[in-house]
């Protein structure tokens, strides 16, 4: 039913904005993806920071990258302000690079201290028994296991904070960036979260703020 579904938006898609000589134009491309997710402020706001780029396509995150002054941690350290949605790694002493990010909603929020355990490209991804009971709740039914890939919700890279099911992770979805979404997990662009991983190892210091 969802394949039918998916085509027949396709064509709605297509129809209403052309297609190329390479196949489904961007403007169609971002349309069905209109059809297909939400939620629309962040999607608007998404578009018209990148109106010109296909959202599969994209990488790149709403919330450019920039070195910052950054007082108080020991070079190498991650820490996350979810009160600013963003992701600073201390580089220098008094200096950090800041990313935007995406944090958890109201009700999954959490603060803390930890580090990094694992690291891993294009992650598989296990959803947790109570993320699925929420899930098959809202009538969406969430796989088991899905294998890494660009449609894995937890894109590109992932870092692995302790042993708890938190992860700082890439996005498909790079429009959340800056927005209060996920269920816990720190989310990055893909474009951002390669950089980030180039950059720290395992045993890296994770620091959670509000």
């Amino acid at each position: 039913m969802r394949k039918v579904l998916i085509s027949a938006l396709t064509v709605v898609a297509v129809a209403l904005a052309g297609v190329t000589g390479s196949g489904i134009s961007a403007r169609a491309e971002i349309q069905l993806h209109e059809l297909l997710f939400k939620p629309k402020k962040e999607r608007e706001q998404y578009r018209r920071e990148t109106r010109t780029q296909s959202y599969r396509m994209s990488d790149k995150s709403p919330i450019r990258r920039r070195e910052v002054r950054f007082d108080g941690y020991p070079v190498g350290t991650i820490v996350i302000d979810t009160s600013d949605r963003r992701l600073y790694h201390v580089t220098k002493p008094g200096r950090a690079l800041a990313y935007g990010v995406g944090v958890g909603r109201e009700g999954f929020t959490w603060t803390g201290k930890n580090r990094i355990t694992r690291k891993a490209e294009w992650p598989g991804w296990t959803p947790p028994a109570s993320m699925r009971a929420r899930e098959k709740a809202k009538g969406r039914i969430l796989p088991a296991y899905m294998p890494g890939g660009p449609n894995n919700p937890l894109g590109a890279r992932a870092m692995y904070i302790g042993t708890t099911l938190y992860r700082i992770h890439g996005t498909n979805q790079p429009w959340t960036i800056g927005q209060a979404m996920s269920s816990g997990c720190i989310r990055m662009a893909n474009d951002d979260v390669k950089h980030l991983y180039s950059r720290v190892k395992v045993g890296t210091r994770v620091v959670v703020r509000n």
